[in-house]
């Protein structure tokens, strides 16, 4: 047992941990209130290296904000804008094509595509937006819209969730965003975010994606009006939404930006949170195989320590980062492949490109680490990125 463990609150929690069992949710309501940072680091981990060793990875995408008109008035929102601001903005399919195009010149592999609920912009527009982004290249994967964006256009189509679904599939679509979680449960929900869809109706939208073969990743905003508990039932719906389909590919945690919105926090999420709700994350959500520390939300610093607290992934390049930023976010909106590369590796983590789907695509040269079954030798390797390429 790590030394940090044996003294430690949660010294009882490391046989479990190291026996695979599956933590309750008082397990977890204790991981989310200890004071013993070190203690939970290294039980998260243990837990993320028995999954995916001493591998980190990144991505190379770019964000694309189509526009940041919104019907909806979330309170901690900072990103919408209604019709009548100075600076609301929408693009242009072909606006947005030229910005694929240039990202696509510097080696992207994913664009990331999400907006306000438009008051406007008919169906038709969004199924042209990905048919027009898909011609730009066959490989570049477009991840796109948040459930309550799924929920919109469903009303705007005059049909289901699933026709709706479906529909953007044959147009381009190859994954949803997490987006929207913010917490589920209901006091806390009407509190930040009055009007948008329930929990149900979030978790039905990515369980119809799940069910027609899509994938997904999930998020949670922490660090506002949510209590330990609230975090832990948000946690317990999507391990067990992901026990049912499987169809998550990696858990966000998003901490709350204090600035420019309708919603005052005196005390915003620190680091040892931070640090805390990630270690967390990973021992309660056995059923997923990868952790994000977003470095947009973290800082670059903090997220290269959450390397060693559970996370085995820093998210992406990003470039033209919008809603994190306009809430008062520091950390920038783009980062470099050598940058990510770096932090990783002064993290003492192994780095690798990954794609969409969380799936390494590029290893570093004498950054070997063990593959699956079939790519164990460096042949091998080389063989799976052509494959990709």
């Amino acid at each position: 047992m790590n030394l940090s463990l044996q003294h430690s609150e949660l010294a009882d929690l490391h046989g479990k941990v190291a026996a695979g069992t599956r933590l309750s949710e008082p397990d977890a309501l204790r991981l989310f209130e200890t004071r013993d940072l070190h203690a939970l680091g290294a039980l998260a981990d243990l837990a993320n290296q028995r999954r995916n060793g001493r591998r980190a990875t990144y991505l190379l995408n770019r964000y694309l904000n189509y526009s940041n008109y919104c019907i909806l008035s979330c309170q901690f929102c900072a990103f919408a804008r209604k019709k009548r601001d100075a600076d609301g903005f929408e693009l242009t399919i072909e606006q947005m094509v030229a910005k694929a195009k240039e990202a696509l010149a510097l080696g992207i592999t994913e664009l990331h595509i999400v907006g306000g609920l438009h008051p406007s912009l008919p169906f038709g527009y969004y199924l042209d937006m990905l048919r027009a982004l898909r011609e730009v290249g066959p490989l570049l994967q477009l991840k796109c819209f948040t459930a309550i964006e799924i929920l919109h256009l469903a009303w705007l189509a005059r049909q289901t969730v699933r026709d709706t679904l479906l529909a953007l599939r044959e147009a381009g679509l190859d994954a949803l965003t997490g987006g929207g979680a913010e917490i589920f449960a209901p006091a806390v929900r009407s509190r930040i975010a009055r009007g948008k869809e329930s929990a149900e109706e979030w978790a039905d939208v990515h369980r119809t994606w799940h069910q027609l073969g899509g994938r997904s990743t999930c998020t949670m905003l922490y660090g506002h009006v949510e209590s330990a508990a609230d975090r832990v039932d948000h946690l317990r719906r999507l391990r067990e939404l992901q026990d049912e389909t499987r169809g998550f590919v990696g858990f966000v945690p998003l901490p709350y930006q204090p600035e420019n919105n309708g919603l005052p926090v005196t005390k915003p999420p620190t680091g040892f949170d931070t640090l805390r709700t990630l270690a967390a994350s990973r021992l309660y959500l056995d059923n997923f195989d990868h952790i994000t520390a977003y470095w947009v939300g973290l800082g670059m610093k903090l997220a290269q320590v959450a390397l060693s607290y559970g996370a085995d992934d820093l998210h992406g390049t990003i470039l033209e980062e919008h809603i994190f930023r306009m809430a008062g976010g520091a950390a920038g909106q783009h980062q470099t492949e050598a940058a990510m590369v770096r932090a990783i590796r002064e993290a003492g983590r192994i780095p690798a490109q990954r794609n969409t789907f969380y799936e390494p695509i590029r290893f570093w040269e004498g950054d070997v680490p063990p593959g699956p079954p079939g790519l164990s030798t460096q042949a091998g390797i080389l063989e799976a990125n052509l494959a990709t390429a």
